[in-house]
């Protein structure tokens, strides 16, 4: 998929684990670590707000597209 989450950089830049993150932003272990593996199809807006706003951080900070050969 050409669109890659950079969560697990942003977390480490910022001195969060996934466990105080998914508390912060009211998600599940489970489906925060989807999105830290990249393997989540699609991310809400509220999601993303969140994560933002804990992480102190913009949407292109956490989303980058990545060109495929």
């Amino acid at each position: 998929m050409p669109i890659q989450v950079n969560l697990d950089r942003q977390m480490f830049e910022k001195k969060v684990s996934l466990t105080e993150l998914a508390g912060r932003v009211d998600l599940t272990l489970a489906n925060l670590s989807i999105l830290k593996t990249n393997k989540a199809r699609a991310i809400r807006f509220s999601t993303l707000e969140a994560l933002c706003r804990e992480l102190k951080c913009q949407p292109g900070d956490l989303l980058e597209y990545v060109d495929s050969p």
